[in-house]
Formats: structure tokens, C-alpha cells, sequence
């Protein structure tokens, strides 16, 4: 049972015969954040008394001797100008914890009325082998498939791969004039990347020259104006005021950045100039932007020798991608890439015009949309489809083949102005009643504040960063068992524990954020055995299994026997408290799907069972009855932490 859901379902027939609007203020019935308030809290009576013009703890009074809590609550407690503290019972708590001993689903029921909600995730480009900047949205996207599944939702988990489009077009160019056959057998992803971004580098150099005329002509202007300004000013009799003051520092501000870019510019082109491999590729490929978009236009139009080529890297690439989402246990229901929406794009732009939803402009065509300063561009003047096409492709193929509820995607937050256009256009194009979340999430930083990446300055593969925390949790593992007087585990057992801890660790380390933040990454702490990590709820997992083994106890049969959970000592309540809030805990991290609300969860409850642990003895309890009570607390936690991690994508060992 969800006790917070049953709480409010109370509590709404009190309130609904004061207001028409029940529901914003049962939100304000939450857990304690002491116990010496109770439980839980309902702190309504405030807000309903300042809307009905009498006292708070009148209208407190008044909702008590309605609300029907008889069974599940002590006598509400009616404190300070209106607050109402409630205490479970402790009967009601008793044979709640009795019923989750037999309950595979440890108290969380599934939802009367599914869902079905189409979660898009990872989405890597297939051309380049992943990157730590994949590890948020590929984590997070499975924690609420997960989730959301276990609540009983049918969900649809799509991989919307990068697999066309301009990147392909730089690959091939780079396969026809840079390739090295040798390491393109020997390693076909690695050489694949080497000439993406070798065409990258030579690309962004032709990009850069033929901006900084451009960006010197702006400079010249501004210092024009700033002068002119300046002479203004000088040649009156008053002093400058506040408004003039702040005309040119802001003039000055722009100078500054421009400079800045100015100067960035003519050291990278400097760099490239002097590069060794790159300077002699720059006059024979001046004009290599041109030539990919050449070689990108004949794999779209479909090219004989480019789709061979295309069809030739694909597999490679895949491959490799599958081998990473299969240590970090993550498949997806669907992988449909962009270039499986392509044939369906230009229907997409004849429809939009035909229904005078898009129009013409400067030769593009574009959906002009509200509160929106610039159009969305479905089709360049060039003809070439964009991003936002291929989106408007897949949501109506998302809508015609499954009629989903909810389309979730899960992308980083400097995509929010694309996902607020893209949501804004399908709503004209089509009216479903579909719920479009943008599930935005920040940075993964370095210790320097900036996005993660190597010494060299490269951004750190996905690949070496799984293998850096899994070879981190194998010497911490293989230390604390040498440690021992006899070693416990195989060399097998350690490096199975390694794995699952060291990738638990990776992923809980980035789950436990809020994910709308930037967060600095940190081996050290992501594998700590104390604190809120992955490493803390597994070595609580553990410790459970410890007691269980030392005591020979048959687990299965304790919870058969009708065993009466005994309640005597505050830390054992308040690991009961902990145990029955699941239910919510889950509620609460897809109500605005944030993970990182499960993980404080499994947090606290983990420090309860520590708390419990240190202050009541299990194996050497006063009494049986008590030990056994003590052994079945302890066997819903481990089952609560399994679970709760598992729907997080983190396993569990019997050992560390």
C-alpha cells in the first residue's frame, strides 16, 4: 500500500466540503522531516484558513473530526497555528510489514489505468564510438523505462541512432582520401573515427578562415562606434549620464568578446597550419565543406558506391555500440535511426505546406510558431532535411504505430529550444492529446568546472571510463579480501563483484544527481563505501546476506511462518516507516521523472538499517521472537535495495 496516496485519499473527503480544489492542497500531506512530529504531516489548514478568512486551527479541528484515519493513524495531533501530525499505527504498521514478507512486489501495486509512454534515449551517432557524454542520457532513459515499467506502464524504449546524414558524408570523404586500409582492418571503428574527426578538424579550419574577414570587419565597426561614442561625449559640456555610461560598456562588452574569438580563432588556425599531419591536407582540401555535403547529398540520394560504403561502416559501428550497452545491461525494444525516417520527410514538408502550417522563406520553409523569435526550419534552401524533419517524422510514426500516451526524451539541456519548437510544431500538425516532456538533464564536469575530458584534451570514451571503474572496484575488492585472515573469494568472484560494482558505481554516481544539474565527476567518490553511492546500498545488500549466512537461517520459511514483526525500539519503527514508503518513493521519481528521488530514497533507507544495525542485535537478540522479527527487517530491506537498484540498472552481490 501507498501510504501517502491513502492518506490524501482521506484527507480528500474532509477537505472537499471547504473547496472545490482539493488536489493542490493535499500535496502539502508529506512525510516528517522529524519524527518527533509524527510520521507524516498534512499542513493545509494554513493556506485553506487564510481562503476561508478563520483560523487555521479551527479549520485543523474541523478536518480531524471528519478525516476517517481509525486503524491506519494514532489520533491526529493538532500543533502550533494549524499543523496536523499524524503517527502510524503501530498494529497497522505491524500487518503491513507481515503482508510485504509474501509480497513479491514488496507493496507496490501496479496503476489501475497503464500508460503507454515512448521513452527516447542514448540516441548515440553511430559514426563515433561512445563517449562519457552519452552516460546521462543512456542511464537515465533506462531508470524510468525501468521504473515505469515495474508501476505497470507499458513502455516503449526507442534508440533514435544517428546513423545519417552529414557525419556519414564526413566518414566517406575521409574513407575515399585518408584512409588507412591496415588499422581499418585491424580496428574499423577506431580508423572510422580518426576520419571523422580528421575531416572535422580540416572542416572547422576552412569554417574558421572563412569567418575571421568576417569577425575582423565586426571588430573594425565596433571600434568605430565605441570611438565615435567616445568623441560624442568628449565634445559635450555635460557628463556622460547613467544611460550613455551603460551604451558603451555594453558596446565595450561586445568588443571584448569579439577580440576574444578573434584571438581563439588565429590560434587554432595557427595550430592547424603548424600540425604536421593536417598542414599539408589544408590547400589540396580547401574547399572539403562543399565536397562532404556533395558526398552527404549522394548517400541520400542514394549513391550505388556510397550506400555500399555506408552499408559497410554501419555494422562495425553497431556493433560496437551493442558491446558497451551489454556491460552496462541496457537493450531497447526499438533502434530505428534517422535514416530510417528519410523516405518519409519530404512527405512531412508537403504536408505541413498543404495544410499552410509551413511557408517560404528567403527559399527555406519554415512553421512560423508563437512566442518564438525565429521559425523552425524543416527544409533548407538547399533542399536538405533537418533534424527537426526527421523529429516531425518520428513522432507521427511513434503516434501511428503504438498511439502512445506520453513521448519522453531524454536529451541534454542545450536542446531545449529545439524540443520547445518540435512540441510547439506537432501540436499544429496534429491535435493527439500526447504529453511531450523534454527530460533535460546537465554537464558531466571535470574538476576544473568544464566538461569532462582526457589530459590531452579529448573527451573520454565511454569504453575506457567503464573499464577505469571497474579496474578501480577490483583493487578495492581484492584488498579487503586479502585482508582477511583466509580470502573469501575466487579470483572469478572478484572480478564478477568488480564488474557490478564498479559499473553500479559509474551509473548511480550520475542517477544521484538531479539530473537538471551539471555534476564533477569523481571515481573517489562514486566507489565510497559511505555516503550516497552505489557502492553504500550494495555493501548494505551484503551485510544483510552476512547475517543471513552466519545464522544459517532458512529465509523462505521465516517468511512463511507468521512471524509477528515487534516494533519495541525506535530504530526498528523506523526502519518499519522507511520499508512501507516505498510505494511513494517510486510515485515520486516518475511524477517529474528524476531518478535521483529513488537513489535519496534507498539512501535513507540504507542509514536506517544502519542506524538499526548498530542498535539492535539480530543473531544475538534477546529472544527468538525478537531475533526472528529483527532477521525478517533486515531480509525486507536487502529485497527493498534489490529492487530499488535494480529498477536504477545496478546489481546486487551477496559479498564484497
Amino acid at each position: 500500500m501507498n501510504v501517502l496516496a491513502e492518506l490524501k485519499a482521506r484527507f480528500r473527503t474532509a477537505l472537499v466540503e471547504l473547496t472545490e480544489k482539493p488536489d493542490e492542497l493535499l500535496e502539502m500531506v508529506r512525510p516528517s522531516q522529524d519524527a518527533k512530529f509524527g510520521d507524516y504531516q498534512a499542513n493545509f489548514a494554513m493556506p485553506l484558513g487564510k481562503r476561508l478568512n478563520r483560523p487555521p486551527r479551527d479549520i485543523a479541528q474541523q478536518i480531524v473530526s471528519k478525516v476517517e484515519l481509525e486503524h491506519l493513524c494514532q489520533s491526529p495531533e493538532i500543533a502550533g497555528p494549524g499543523f496536523i501530525n499524524l503517527r502510524l499505527d503501530d498494529q497497522w504498521l505491524q500487518q503491513q510489514l507481515s503482508d510485504l514478507l509474501v509480497d513479491e512486489r514488496i507493496g507496490v501495486t501496479k496503476v489501475e489505468t497503464p500508460r503507454t509512454i515512448v521513452i527516447d534515449y542514448s540516441s548515440p551517432n553511430v559514426a563515433k564510438p561512445m563517449h562519457v557524454g552519452h552516460i546521462r542520457s543512456t542511464v537515465i532513459g533506462d531508470a524510468l523505462c525501468r521504473t515505469l515499467r515495474f508501476l505497470g506502464h507499458r513502455v516503449i524504449s526507442d534508440n533514435h541512432l544517428g546513423d545519417w546524414g552529414t557525419q556519414f558524408g564526413m566518414i566517406i570523404y575521409g574513407y575515399k582520401h585518408f584512409l588507412d586500409d591496415q588499422e581499418f582492418q585491424r580496428q574499423p571503428v577506431m580508423e572510422l573515427a580518426r576520419l571523422y574527426r580528421l575531416v572535422r578538424r580540416l572542416m572547422d579550419y576552412q569554417e574558421g578562415l572563412a569567418r575571421l574577414p568576417e569577425v575582423a570587419q565586426q571588430v573594425e565597426k565596433l571600434e568605430e562606434r565605441i570611438q565615435a561614442q567616445r568623441d560624442l561625449v568628449n565634445s559635450s559640456d555635460q557628463p556622460a549620464d547613467k544611460k550613455e555610461k551603460k551604451s558603451l560598456g555594453r558596446l565595450q562588452g561586445q568588443l571584448a568578446e569579439l577580440q576574444q574569438e578573434q584571438s581563439r580563432s588565429e590560434r587554432s588556425l595557427g595550430a592547424t597550419r603548424s600540425d604536421e599531419k593536417l598542414g599539408p591536407l589544408l590547400e589540396q582540401h580547401s574547399d572539403i565543406g562543399r565536397r562532404v555535403l556533395e558526398e552527404t547529398a549522394r548517400l541520400h540520394e542514394g549513391d550505388a558506391e556510397n550506400i555500399a560504403l555506408w552499408e559497410q561502416f554501419l555494422p562495425v559501428c553497431r556493433d560496437d555500440i551493442v558491446r558497451i550497452y551489454d556491460r552496462l545491461d541496457i537493450s531497447f525494444d526499438v533502434e530505428l535511426g534517422e535514416s530510417f525516417y528519410h523516405d518519409r520527410l519530404a512527405g512531412i514538408v508537403q504536408d505541413c505546406v498543404q495544410r499552410g502550417l509551413a511557408q517560404d522563406s528567403e527559399g527555406a520553409t519554415c512553421i512560423f510558431l508563437e512566442g518564438f523569435d525565429t521559425p523552425m526550419i524543416i527544409r533548407k534552401r538547399d533542399g536538405a532535411f533537418l533534424y527537426a524533419t526527421t523529429d516531425l517524422a518520428t513522432i507521427k510514426y511513434r503516434l501511428q504505430t503504438w498511439n502512445p500516451d506520453a513521448l519522453l526524451y531524454v536529451v541534454d539541456f542545450r536542446q531545449s529550444e529545439h524540443f520547445s519548437k518540435l512540441f510547439a510544431a506537432a501540436r499544429q500538425i496534429d491535435d493527439h492529446p500526447l504529453e511531450l516532456v523534454h527530460v533535460s538533464f546537465g554537464t558531466v564536469l571535470g574538476d576544473d568546472g568544464r566538461p569532462f575530458k582526457t589530459r590531452s584534451g579529448d573527451t573520454v570514451g565511454l569504453d575506457g571510463l567503464l573499464d577505469e571503474a571497474v579496474g578501480r572496484a577490483h583493487q578495492t575488492v581484492c584488498e579487503n579480501d586479502t585482508s582477511k585472515p583466509i580470502p573469501e573469494l575466487s579470483e572469478a568472484q572478484r572480478h564478477h563483484i568488480a564488474e557490478v560494482v564498479g559499473i553500479g558505481a559509474l551509473k548511480y554516481a550520475d542517477l544521484a544527481q538531479n539530473r537538471t544539474s551539471d555534476y564533477v565527476f569523481s571515481y573517489d567518490k562514486m566507489l565510497a563505501m559511505n555516503g550516497n553511492t552505489a557502492t553504500y546500498m550494495q555493501y548494505s545488500y551484503a551485510r544483510v546476506h552476512g547475517i543471513i549466512s552466519r545464522g544459517n537461517v532458512k529465509m523462505e520459511e521465516l517468511r512463511q511462518s507468521q512471524t509477528t514483526i515487534l516494533l519495541s525500539h525506535p530504530a526498528e519503527r523506523a526502519l518499519a516507516i522507511k520499508i512501507v514508503q516505498f510505494p511513494e518513493a517510486l510515485d515520486h521519481t516518475v511524477a517529474d521523472y528524476r531518478p535521483n528521488l529513488l537513489t535519496n530514497y534507498l539512501f535513507e533507507l540504507a542509514q536506517c538499517y544502519s542506524n538499526f544495525f548498530e542498535n539492535c542485535p539480530v543473531l544475538k537478540a534477546d529472544s527468538e521472537a525478537e531475533r526472528n522479527s529483527r532477521l525478517l527487517l533486515c531480509d525486507l530491506t536487502a529485497r527493498i535495495i534489490k529492487q530499488g537498484l535494480g529498477l536504477l540498472g545496478i546489481g546486487v552481490v551477496d559479498k564484497m
